[in-house]
């Protein structure tokens, strides 16, 4: 009789497990649940099922909280009537002339305008005007850019009004992904903006990479510190990339110094002088210091702080999210030692633009008719000549990441990734520049025209690996 009733018991309880489970959010679909299928969309399936086209689109929506509430293949694929003529005018090879693959996210504010106005007040919306204003975007290949190959593929989720699926892959569009960081290492990888990297190896990253699978992705970031008293293994208990960047689940993604480090004004007036040096550098201000038009494309991108009030409205937002965890004191002494590693590194950056500048200035480089005559940071790679290579690799990879390592509370990245490589930088930058005037007089006094080296003469530098 004890045994029998136990029996019950058991069954009673694992009955319930299951029903607990299956009513959790977005738990249906991927429990076995049959989804709804409009009518509309239905011959969409069917042609996509019995041609076996776009099978793990069908399988992945399926398994999606799109397919409980019965949102189809009509309702994202039949762009509406104010989607961008990118998306509208679009390639397709469907049958039906009113379908795209392309999707505008005028299609996903039906749903979620919320989201959408957030996203589109943020920088991820810019990501594709801000990649194109670059001076030297036009001159490279086609698939690198609008096939999206490489510079298109992640500047892409700014592209035709945004791209959700960037974050929210297609066909499952979950929020529970997106909030996983891995989610953005595509993108927030590799040369000037390791964040993955940083984060990964953090004590922040160690973490996570411990107690990940323990944690419930399914609770919205705005419940994740919500009761920090109240103890589960199933709340996370480190930040991610989303806890910081997206506080309660906002889509607007800034930062206080953007992704320039950039901010107008400083009250330092060492600062403020190394950095008009790096603006002239970018060819955001001219030789006199008055504002170039590249100063729009700034403006229009919102890659820096042009305002106090700015700068000052996303740090205390950011700060907010740290005290969730540390202490007010703590947080605000660890971000003002992030800035103080900003200002450390404009004063080696100045120095090396100020360098290369002066070779311009004295007729050592020759002026090219393609690019403006001084030192133009923003043409990256395409330059002319070694020491120029040398400068871009200083601002857009190693002071990249010396201070993003240190808001990323990584100390070795910030160390050996980016401070000590801007010191070895600015160091052969000196030496070269010294070689090059050497050179200069000596064929000046042999009465003879300088003869400068091509990008690629001269020393080969061994990267790092990286960590």
């Amino acid at each position: 009789m004890k045994i029998g009733r136990w029996v019950v018991l058991m069954a009673a309880l694992a009955a319930a497990s299951v029903a607990a489970f299956c009513a959790r959010p977005g738990a249906g679909a991927a429990a076995g649940a049959e989804p709804v299928i409009a009518e509309d969309s239905k011959a969409c399936i069917d042609c996509h099922t019995q041609r076996n086209l776009s099978g793990s689109a069908l399988r992945d929506w399926r398994l999606s909280k799109h397919a409980e509430a019965g949102v189809g293949c009509v309702a994202c694929h039949i762009p509406p009537a104010d989607a961008p003529k990118e998306v509208s005018r679009s390639k397709s090879v469907c049958e039906d002339p009113a379908v795209r693959r392309s999707v505008s996210s005028k299609s996903c504010a039906k749903c979620h305008p919320g989201q959408v106005s957030q996203f589109q007040s943020g920088k991820h919306a810019l990501a594709w005007v801000a990649m194109t204003a670059m001076p030297t975007t036009k001159d490279q290949p086609q698939p690198l850019i609008e096939g999206e190959k490489a510079c298109g593929g992640c500047h892409r989720i700014g592209r035709d009004e945004g791209k959700c699926d960037s974050c929210h892959t297609r066909h499952r569009f979950t929020a529970a992904e997106a909030r996983r960081p891995e989610a953005c290492q595509t993108c927030h990888m590799g040369f000037d903006h390791p964040q993955w990297e940083m984060y990964s190896t953090s004590k922040h990253g160690s973490i996570y990479a411990v107690e990940k699978n323990q944690w419930d992705w399914e609770i919205p970031l705005k419940d994740w510190f919500a009761k920090p008293a109240d103890a589960s293994l199933k709340t996370p208990r480190a930040p991610v990339c989303a806890t910081c960047h997206m506080p309660e689940g906002d889509h607007g993604v800034k930062t206080a110094w953007g992704f320039l480090a950039m901010r107008l004004p400083e009250r330092d007036a060492a600062w403020m002088k190394d950095r008009a040096t790096i603006l002239q550098g970018l060819n955001i201000l001219d030789q006199k210091g008055q504002p170039t038009e590249r100063l729009k494309v700034v403006v229009a991108g919102k890659v820096a702080r042009l305002s106090a009030e700015e700068w000052q409205m996303e740090r205390d937002r950011m700060a907010k999210v740290c005290v969730q965890c540390h202490t007010p004191t703590f947080a605000q002494e660890q971000l003002a030692l992030g800035d103080e590693i900003i200002r450390h590194c404009d004063r080696l950056m100045a120095q090396a633009v100020t360098i290369v500048q002066g070779l311009y200035k004295d007729g050592v480089l020759e002026r090219s008719k393609e690019y403006p005559p001084h030192v133009d940071l923003l043409r990256f790679y395409e330059v002319k000549y070694p020491i120029e290579q040398k400068l871009y690799v200083m601002f857009l990879e190693h002071r990249q990441r010396a201070f993003q390592g240190a808001f990323h509370m990584n100390p070795d990245y910030q160390h050996w990734y980016g401070w000590a490589e801007m010191k070895r930088d600015l160091a052969e930058i000196r030496h070269e520049a010294e070689t090059l005037r050497a050179e200069a007089r000596a064929q000046k006094a042999a009465g003879q025209k300088p003869a400068l080296k091509p990008v690629g003469a001269g020393k080969i530098r061994v990267r790092r690996e990286q960590p």
